[in-house]
Order: C-alpha cells, then sequence, then structure tokens
C-alpha cells in the first residue's frame, strides 16, 4: 500500500457508489500526487465513512462518519479535514476562503433584497 492512504467506505444497497467515486474524484483534483492511494470499499448497511492513514502501522484517523456528522461532507469540508491530517500547513485557496455567511445558504445577518430580474 501506498500512503497517506483515504479510504472511503459506503452502503452499495443504498446506492452510493457515485457519491463515494465523486469525493475520490474531488480528492484526488485537489491533493494529486500527494495521496499514495484513494479506495472505494464496500461497507455494512448505511455506512458513509472517510477514513485517513497517514503511514503504514499508524492507526485510520476517521475523517467523516454520515451518522455522527449528519448526513453527507461538502467537498470542500472534506478536503479541509483531509487536508488538516496529510498536509496542515497546505493552503487549499477559495475552500479555505470563508465568504459571507460562512459557507451557509442563509444568514440571518444577510439583509433581504428584491430580485432586480422581477422588478
Amino acid at each position: 500500500m501506498h500512503y497517506p492512504r483515504v479510504e472511503i467506505q459506503f452502503c452499495t444497497k443504498c446506492k452510493w457508489n457515485l457519491r463515494a467515486a465523486w469525493y475520490l474524484q474531488e480528492l484526488l483534483q485537489t491533493f494529486g500526487d500527494q495521496l499514495g492511494e484513494v479506495a472505494l470499499a464496500p461497507g455494512e448497511s448505511g455506512t458513509f465513512r472517510v477514513l485517513v492513514t497517514v503511514a503504514e502501522g499508524q492507526n485510520e484517523l476517521e475523517v467523516w462518519e454520515r451518522k455522527k456528522d449528519g448526513g453527507f461532507p461538502d467537498s470542500k469540508e472534506l478536503k479541509r479535514r483531509v487536508r488538516n491530517i496529510i498536509s496542515p500547513d497546505q493552503n487549499l485557496g477559495h475552500v479555505d476562503r470563508h465568504g459571507q455567511g460562512d459557507g451557509l445558504l442563509v444568514t440571518e445577518s444577510q439583509p433581504t433584497s428584491e430580485c432586480q430580474e422581477c422588478k
């Protein structure tokens, strides 16, 4: 095996294959050859977990667990969590920049405005 290694465990019965493959693609696109391996592994019913092993002989670190974390990660959040383990000083550019609302679609601090196209 090559390290660091990311393993995405997913439930095939829930048909999360494409979701897992999309996360794999996002991680490879961002980290490229900084990752030794990104593996897709069919898991138990209802499972969606992302694990990172930094080096041989080290324990797996859980990056994401669907039930514990309340669903599926935004790709930016997954990239941040993986980066924090494999290369904490790496700048992820736009992934690290927080705009107004800190990544939320709607916040109370944003003023309500009329749609300019509907006027």
